[in-house]
């Protein structure tokens, strides 16, 4: 299960049996949200949350802080996708220290 970015609480993190479209697990205590990206020609277009088996979603709160994670970092969220699960290397953790 690597961690791909931290970001005051939130955890940020693959599976390592994870499947498309890329995506990304965010945890902040017991809570979890699950954040799909989808690209079209390079770009980000579209994020969308999907809810974790047997996990109550991030409260409200966390995931919009979490989305402005994602979709500021999808490019880098999709370079360690990439990273993972084809090129097989373990991503190097992002710890971002100021707010967004």
């Amino acid at each position: 299960m690597p961690r791909v970015i931290e970001y005051f609480g939130l955890i940020f993190y693959f599976y390592s049996n994870e499947h498309l479209p890329v995506h990304v697990h965010v945890s902040h205590a017991e809570y979890e949200t699950i954040f799909e990206l989808f690209f079209e020609d390079g770009k980000l277009t579209d994020v969308q949350l999907r809810k974790a088996d047997g996990v109550e979603m991030l409260p409200s709160k966390d995931q919009k802080e979490a989305r402005k994670v994602v979709e500021i970092y999808a490019g880098e969220i999709a370079q360690k996708w990439l990273e993972f699960f084809v090129l097989k290397k373990k991503p190097q953790v992002r710890k971002i220290t100021k707010k967004l």
